[in-house]
């Protein structure tokens, strides 16, 4: 099954992603290095420290990786994952770690035979509300739906769903922006 798209692939990130892909497959580790990413996902999000250890140009190369290595550690990243974050760090390319996570990603859920969907809310869903949202997303694309899930407080209200290059946006703020929009014309 040829799992590349030439789409993933056109971005620094994306072949960084198809490259990060290919060693899992091989190692039939897919599974494990997509936890292992989630994980250094959430703790972009969430960690200040992180996120400017990966995107500062102030930290030496030896001591971004030293340092990305040992939150490797203390996050639990398997093997392949710790070794290509650290290749990044030695490449100064830690700063393009959220486009290879969401490239691995829909290079996982192809290879799976799902579609993967990137779900943004004002709020956390209920797990009542992501089977239903994954059941007419289903319904919409005619296969499995691998959601991945963020919150934005700023959308006030509503959804913005991302599935490839197809955006749903109903969110509140899109449609007071709308309003806006209007009412001024």
């Amino acid at each position: 099954m040829e799992t590349s798209g030439g789409g993933i692939q056109a971005s620094l990130g994306g072949r960084y992603a198809s490259a990060l892909f290919g060693l899992a497959r091989d190692a039939k580790t897919i599974d494990q290095v997509e936890a292992s990413l989630n994980a250094v996902r959430d703790a972009l999000q969430q960690s200040d420290d992180f996120r400017t250890l990966t995107t500062s140009p102030m930290i030496a190369r030896s001591q971004a990786a030293k340092a990305v290595l040992a939150t490797a550690d203390s996050l639990g990243i398997d093997a392949t994952t710790k070794n290509f974050l650290g290749v990044l760090a030695e490449n100064r390319r830690l700063g393009q770690l959220p486009q290879i996570v969401r490239g691995f990603r829909d290079l996982a859920s192809r290879h799976r035979g799902e579609a993967s969907a990137e779900v943004t809310s004002a709020h956390p869903l209920t797990d009542d509300q992501v089977i239903e949202l994954k059941q007419q997303l289903r319904q919409r694309v005619g296969r499995e739906v691998n959601v991945d899930l963020s919150v934005d407080p700023q959308l006030l209200g509503g959804l913005v769903v991302r599935i490839g290059s197809q955006m749903i946006d109903s969110s509140i703020r899109t449609r007071l922006n709308a309003l806006a929009s209007a009412m001024k014309g």
